[in-house]
């Protein structure tokens, strides 16, 4: 493992605002440089009152403002919501403001329900043409062939890193067919994580910007002093995955001792879900963080967890880097 990152989805607790939320998010990310983390991701989601992400360009300039060294990046933008030459001007854009900080994932789902991306495309086009997008995006980041018609200013020749993210082997394939770094998001899809990570290692053409595979799995984490401390907190993600699975989406709810309200089969496809996860006190976290490493040998893990108190969420990350940074000794002195 040569890396360990944050993945943020800036959640908006029950209680507080989405101004609280940002805040809250600047805040985590100055305290994930501190504790060694790589990089600091921000996700694309839409018409979701609990999450406030969804100017992803707009908060990564944001953190990446507010901090010095960590990389800061999307984990991902959504490419179908967007033409490729507007993501190109904005992380273009970031790319020269912060020199050598910003990476730029990319996903194929559309971050939302169908109404909201029918509100956001305009267009709605039958065919898939991500692969297409993706090529052209990176084509307007990189050099410009002679007599381009159209660049990216800014954009052109910056030549910002550019990930697939993926859920399934549709992922996994292309980024091995193109040649780039593949992160997956088995913190919310675990399923198919050990067959993608096969697949992309087994498939990947080597390419201008990368030589050998390289892969990155994310675990979600919940670390405090007890594992019922643990058990307590995580409390607030089982319900809010429950209530968003159940079409009732909302702000980040306060933790309990009573998840009654959440039917038997919710809660086992809500466990299913959250299933690639590493929760309880310091040693139980190490245990569990481990066995993720040594199971599917990721290049880099990234960590993310929703926990509704922020000083708790806070100190959780703060426990997971001390884990991971010996982890990752371990691992490399191995």
């Amino acid at each position: 493992m040569h890396h360990f990152s944050l993945l943020d989805l800036s959640p908006v607790p029950e209680g507080d605002t989405i101004a609280t939320a940002l805040s809250n998010t600047v805040k985590l990310a100055q305290t994930a440089e501190a504790s060694g983390y790589h990089r600091f991701w921000l996700a694309e989601h839409h018409n979701m009152p609990g999450i406030a992400s969804a100017a992803t360009s707009v908060v990564i300039g944001h953190v990446a403002g507010a901090t010095q060294t960590i990389r800061v990046g999307a984990g991902g933008v959504m490419l179908p919501n967007h033409a490729p030459l507007v993501i190109a001007e904005q992380f273009g854009t970031l790319a020269t403001l912060y020199p050598d900080r910003i990476d730029l994932g990319l996903g194929r789902a559309p971050g939302t329900d169908m109404p909201t991306a029918r509100a956001l495309r305009r267009y709605m086009a039958p065919e898939d043409s991500f692969p297409q997008d993706v090529q052209e995006l990176i084509g307007y980041l990189g050099d410009p062939p002679a007599g381009a018609q159209v660049q990216a200013f800014p954009g052109v020749g910056t030549h910002v890193p550019v990930w697939i993210l993926g859920s399934s082997l549709y992922g996994a394939q292309l980024a091995a067919y193109l040649g780039l770094p593949y992160a997956f998001a088995s913190h919310f899809a675990p399923a198919m994580l050990e067959q993608a990570l096969e697949t992309y290692r087994a498939t990947f053409r080597p390419s201008a910007t990368l030589a050998k595979p390289y892969a990155m799995m994310a675990a979600g984490v919940c670390a405090v002093e007890t594992d019922a401390e643990a058990e307590y907190l995580r409390s607030s993600q089982i319900l809010s995955f429950a209530r968003m699975r159940t079409g009732r989406p909302g702000k980040l709810p306060r933790p309990t001792h009573d998840l009654s309200e959440v039917p038997p089969a919710v809660m086992g496809q809500v466990h299913q879900m959250l299933g690639c996860s590493a929760n309880g006190s310091r040693e139980t976290v190490k245990r569990q963080l481990a066995t993720l490493i040594d199971t599917f040998k990721p290049d880099e893990l990234m960590v993310t967890g929703m926990i509704h108190d922020h000083a708790a969420r806070i100190r959780s990350f703060q426990i997971a880097g001390e884990v991971l940074a010996e982890l990752q000794a371990q691992s490399q002195a191995a």
